[in-house]
């Protein structure tokens, strides 16, 4: 297994244990793998089925969107999960892998918005294709008390009002957000 994919499950893997179960994520980056498990990967890419092979590529491809920084706080939870005794790693891996598919792949988008993306799932879960790189962009740029503000107004916004809302808040310039946040959070 390539050490991006490896470190990628490892960060599911601990963000799992410290995750509620009943949490359902969306990925705006990367379509869902067709197994329920990361499939073995051959040591030779000549072995990768298709299947595998874009698995692989969509892993790798969030792997170099994080920032090097998120990069670095997956590393750290690869070594505190591969430090731990074969026998609780095995558990955290069936842990995770009985999470919804939604949830394991929310934490390709990296630790930060991994970890929210739960919240931020009915603005952002559901964006065409087209609009997946902006918004991503936006949501990349956020301080943490920004993608608070915005889980608040995310959680907040009725369904009907949500491609309004989303718009609207991908439109405002970076120096705006602290005020648009603000000025919805308030709602």
């Amino acid at each position: 297994m390539s050490k991006p994919a490896f470190l990628l499950i490892a960060l599911g893997l601990s963000s799992a244990a410290i995750a509620a179960p009943n949490r359902v994520e969306v990925p705006l980056a990367v379509p869902a793998p067709p197994s329920a498990t990361a499939p073995a990967i051959p040591a030779t890419p000549a072995a990768l089925d298709p299947a595998q092979l874009r698995e692989l590529r969509s892993r790798y491809a969030a792997w170099q969107a994080m920032s090097e920084s998120e990069r670095a706080r997956v590393r750290a939870a690869a070594a505190r999960v591969a430090a731990l005794p074969p026998a609780q790693q095995q558990a955290l891996r069936q842990r995770f892998a009985e999470q919804d598919q939604r949830f394991r792949d929310g934490w390709l988008l990296g630790p930060q918005l991994g970890h929210e993306f739960t919240k931020l799932q009915g603005l952002f879960g559901y964006l065409p294709a087209e609009q997946r790189p902006t918004a991503l962009a936006v949501l990349r740029q956020l301080t943490p008390s920004q993608l608070t503000q915005l889980t608040l107004v995310a959680q907040r916004t009725p369904p009907q009002d949500r491609d309004r809302v989303r718009a609207e808040f991908l439109g405002v310039a970076p120096a705006a957000r602290d005020t648009w946040l603000r000025e919805h959070v308030g709602h």
